[in-house]
Protein backbone atom coordinates (compact mmCIF):
# COMPACT_ATOMS: atom_id res chain seq x y z
CA UNK A 1 0.00 0.00 0.00
CA UNK A 2 1.18 3.37 -1.28
CA UNK A 3 1.93 5.50 1.51
CA UNK A 4 0.55 9.62 1.52
CA UNK A 5 3.98 10.45 0.56
CA UNK A 6 4.20 8.39 -2.35
CA UNK A 7 0.75 9.70 -3.11
CA UNK A 8 1.54 12.97 -3.07
CA UNK A 9 4.65 12.94 -5.23
CA UNK A 10 2.62 10.77 -7.54
CA UNK A 11 -0.14 13.03 -7.84
CA UNK A 12 1.73 16.29 -7.40
CA UNK A 13 4.85 17.92 -8.20
CA UNK A 14 6.07 21.47 -6.09
CA UNK A 15 9.13 23.14 -7.55
CA UNK A 16 10.85 26.43 -6.14
CA UNK A 17 11.13 29.53 -8.40
CA UNK A 18 12.80 31.89 -5.87
CA UNK A 19 10.08 32.87 -3.43
CA UNK A 20 7.26 31.30 -5.68
CA UNK A 21 6.34 27.76 -5.22
CA UNK A 22 4.59 26.19 -8.64
CA UNK A 23 2.31 22.96 -7.51
CA UNK A 24 1.69 20.59 -10.71
CA UNK A 25 -1.11 18.35 -10.24
CA UNK A 26 -1.33 15.44 -12.68
CA UNK A 27 -3.80 14.58 -14.69
CA UNK A 28 -4.53 11.65 -12.52
CA UNK A 29 -6.08 14.12 -10.16
CA UNK A 30 -9.21 14.77 -12.23
CA UNK A 31 -10.34 10.63 -11.25
CA UNK A 32 -9.18 10.81 -7.44
CA UNK A 33 -11.61 9.74 -5.00
CA UNK A 34 -11.56 12.41 -1.70
CA UNK A 35 -10.37 9.98 0.53
CA UNK A 36 -6.84 9.98 -1.63
CA UNK A 37 -6.48 13.14 -3.00
CA UNK A 38 -7.04 14.63 0.78
CA UNK A 39 -4.06 13.23 2.53
CA UNK A 40 -2.22 13.69 -0.75
CA UNK A 41 -2.57 17.11 -0.72
CA UNK A 42 -2.17 17.55 2.96
CA UNK A 43 1.13 16.02 1.79
CA UNK A 44 2.43 18.48 -0.45
CA UNK A 45 1.41 21.58 1.41
CA UNK A 46 3.02 20.47 4.97
CA UNK A 47 6.67 21.34 3.70
CA UNK A 48 5.12 24.81 2.07
CA UNK A 49 3.46 25.38 5.69
CA UNK A 50 7.05 24.62 7.07
CA UNK A 51 8.92 27.20 4.53
CA UNK A 52 5.89 28.98 3.45
CA UNK A 53 7.13 30.58 -0.45
CA UNK A 54 5.69 34.35 -0.70
CA UNK A 55 3.42 33.27 -3.57
CA UNK A 56 1.79 29.81 -5.12
CA UNK A 57 1.13 29.26 -8.27
CA UNK A 58 -0.49 25.76 -9.14
CA UNK A 59 -0.26 25.01 -12.74
CA UNK A 60 -3.58 22.86 -13.90
CA UNK A 61 -1.81 22.29 -17.46
CA UNK A 62 -2.59 19.25 -17.84
CA UNK A 63 -5.89 18.83 -15.98
CA UNK A 64 -8.72 19.39 -18.18
CA UNK A 65 -11.44 19.53 -14.96
CA UNK A 66 -11.89 18.22 -11.40
CA UNK A 67 -14.43 18.48 -8.77
CA UNK A 68 -15.09 19.87 -5.24
CA UNK A 69 -12.18 17.85 -3.32
CA UNK A 70 -9.60 19.67 -5.99
CA UNK A 71 -11.18 22.71 -5.44
CA UNK A 72 -10.72 22.12 -1.39
CA UNK A 73 -7.01 21.80 -2.33
CA UNK A 74 -7.10 25.15 -4.11
CA UNK A 75 -8.91 26.98 -1.04
CA UNK A 76 -6.58 25.04 1.55
CA UNK A 77 -3.47 26.79 -1.14
CA UNK A 78 -5.23 30.28 -0.66
CA UNK A 79 -5.76 30.17 3.10
CA UNK A 80 -2.04 29.46 3.18
CA UNK A 81 -1.24 32.54 1.36
CA UNK A 82 -3.93 34.77 2.73
CA UNK A 83 -2.30 34.01 6.09
CA UNK A 84 0.67 35.57 5.16
CA UNK A 85 -0.95 38.89 3.04
CA UNK A 86 -0.25 36.78 -0.60
CA UNK A 87 -2.10 35.25 -3.17
CA UNK A 88 -2.65 31.74 -4.89
CA UNK A 89 -2.79 32.27 -8.76
CA UNK A 90 -3.74 29.45 -11.15
CA UNK A 91 -2.03 28.66 -14.63
CA UNK A 92 -2.53 26.63 -17.51
CA UNK A 93 -6.33 26.89 -17.07
CA UNK A 94 -8.69 25.61 -20.04
CA UNK A 95 -11.90 26.90 -20.68
CA UNK A 96 -13.79 24.54 -18.80
CA UNK A 97 -11.86 25.18 -15.47
CA UNK A 98 -12.63 29.11 -16.03
CA UNK A 99 -16.66 27.78 -16.51
CA UNK A 100 -16.26 26.09 -13.28
CA UNK A 101 -14.62 28.63 -11.41
CA UNK A 102 -16.71 31.07 -13.38
CA UNK A 103 -20.17 29.41 -11.60
CA UNK A 104 -18.48 29.02 -8.23
CA UNK A 105 -16.84 32.73 -8.17
CA UNK A 106 -13.60 31.59 -7.32
CA UNK A 107 -12.47 33.47 -10.64
CA UNK A 108 -13.39 36.60 -8.53
CA UNK A 109 -10.75 35.65 -6.00
CA UNK A 110 -7.41 34.18 -8.16
CA UNK A 111 -5.78 35.68 -10.66
CA UNK A 112 -5.89 33.39 -13.98
CA UNK A 113 -2.96 32.85 -16.59
CA UNK A 114 -2.38 30.98 -19.79
CA UNK A 115 1.32 29.65 -18.44
CA UNK A 116 3.13 29.50 -16.07
CA UNK A 117 6.37 30.96 -17.43
CA UNK A 118 3.45 34.38 -17.46
CA UNK A 119 2.27 33.86 -14.04
CA UNK A 120 6.24 33.48 -12.77
CA UNK A 121 7.24 36.69 -14.87
CA UNK A 122 4.08 38.91 -13.16
CA UNK A 123 5.11 37.73 -9.80
CA UNK A 124 8.58 38.80 -10.17
CA UNK A 125 9.85 35.01 -9.49
CA UNK A 126 13.05 33.64 -10.89
CA UNK A 127 13.82 30.16 -13.22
Amino acid sequence: MASDTDLAQEFFQVRRHGDIAVITPSPQVEHLPETLLEPAALMVLAPLREDPPNQIIVDLTSVKYFGSAFITFLLRCHHLMAGRGSDLVLAGVNPNIRELLRITNLDNHWALYDKVSEAIETLGGSD
